[in-house]
């Protein structure tokens, strides 16, 4: 096990000529033992900054230290590290046990005896078992994936290194190996770094998250951090689902001025908006209040519902108000009516604000009493 540190890493390829920076001035320490997800869009910077990290590619500026090792120039087999691919990586002309100690082999430091029990020992871990004389041909995609994660067990690395391991099985699997994979972390103890687009993952994996976005990091912290307190607009818009909505608001003194409607400032807003011209409202779904019908009272908007989308548990509201699209989230039994007019609130105390010239915060939530931050993402 050993810290991961990435002081002000930036990777930049040779387009013909033209520079095109993947990673820009990126600074992480990942923590001993640390469950680590690297999450964003496709194209953000995440699996540049993995690969970066295993030695697959070199640092344009930067240095990158494993425990107290700098490997900065180090090849990938100098590194202590193992890695998860996305297409599992096996060969398909061995079977499962020789998959695993493959890489024991080549490094030269083991007796066949060691080799045999170290792989034994991981596949009963793993609950493997019955498939290590199989060849991955005769394998389903969890199956594969198992022996793949064996694989990079077996070697006892320093850190793990896993990008999108899951992004190729069924949405059961998934969930069933998301759960699978966090207790062999927590059982290994071993530093993970996990490379995802899927934020429920992140969201349900993660001691920390880190978001990236255009190369750049915007955030860095638990995810119910990131959730209730994001540093700007991006990360707000990124990290839950439905997105949270928002809508730029003139300020007009005592009044929020949108093409759509206006509302008085509440006075726990009064400070934080005094002096700014305009401001950028956040609300997520789950926080707006909806009723049926209308009404005159000042803090209410008027709108009309388009499409209702029960899930279950809960239903989506889309709605429109003065020709501006939100999004609502009520629970499952509480049924609307596309047509149907309603009355929407905004409650105060769950108003994010951003600049919006630069998408800044300047007004988020705190973590609720009732929630814990805790390793392996959200309780509560």
């Amino acid at each position: 096990m050993a810290s991961v540190t990435v002081d002000r890493m930036t990777k930049v390829y040779d387009d013909g000529g033209a520079d095109i920076v993947a990673v820009s001035d990126l600074d992480i320490e990942i923590r001993d033992g640390e469950f680590l997800v690297l999450v964003g869009p496709s194209g953000c910077g995440k699996s540049t900054t993995l690969r970066c990290i295993a030695g697959l590619e070199s640092v344009s500026e930067g240095t990158i230290a494993i425990g107290d090792d700098v490997v900065t120039g180090k090849s990938p087999r100098e590194r202590n590290i193992a890695m998860v691919f996305q297409n599992y990586a096996l060969y398909p002309h061995m079977t499962a046990r020789e998959n695993m100690s493959f890489g024991l082999k080549m490094s030269g430091e083991y007796t066949d005896r060691e080799i045999a029990d170290r792989v034994e020992s991981t596949a009963e871990l793993m609950g493997i078992e019955p498939l290590l004389e199989k060849r991955p041909g005769e394998l389903s995609g969890g199956q594969q994936q198992r022996v793949a994660l064996g694989r990079a067990i077996v070697r006892d690395p320093a850190v793990f290194l896993m990008d999108e391991p899951l992004s190729n099985l069924d949405a059961k699997l998934r969930t069933q190996m998301r759960t699978e994979l966090q207790s062999l972390q927590s059982e290994l103890g071993t530093t993970t770094i996990y490379v995802t687009h899927d934020q429920t993952e992140a969201m349900t994996m993660a001691d920390r998250i880190a978001i990236l976005n255009d190369g750049e990091l915007q955030q860095i912290g638990s995810p119910l951090e990131c959730y209730y307190a994001p540093a700007n607009r991006f990360v707000a818009g990124f990290i839950g689902s439905p997105s949270m909505n928002f809508l730029y608001v003139a300020v007009d003194g005592e009044t929020l001025r949108h093409d759509s409607f206006t509302l008085p400032v509440a006075p726990s807003l009064t400070d934080t908006v005094s002096g700014m011209q305009s401001v950028t409202l956040g609300i997520r779904p789950e926080d707006i209040t909806l009723e049926r019908g209308s009404t005159k009272d000042a803090d209410a908007i008027e709108a009309t519902v388009d499409v209702v989308e029960p899930m279950g548990d809960l239903s989506y509201v889309y709605l429109t108000a003065g020709g501006t699209d939100i999004t609502a989230t009520v629970e499952g039994e509480r049924v609307f009516t596309a047509g149907e007019t309603v009355t929407m609130r905004f409650p105060d105390d769950r108003l994010h604000l951003f600049e919006t010239e630069t998408g800044e915060a300047v007004r988020t939530r705190s973590v609720p009493e009732d929630r814990s931050v805790q390793g392996g993402g959200i309780a509560g």
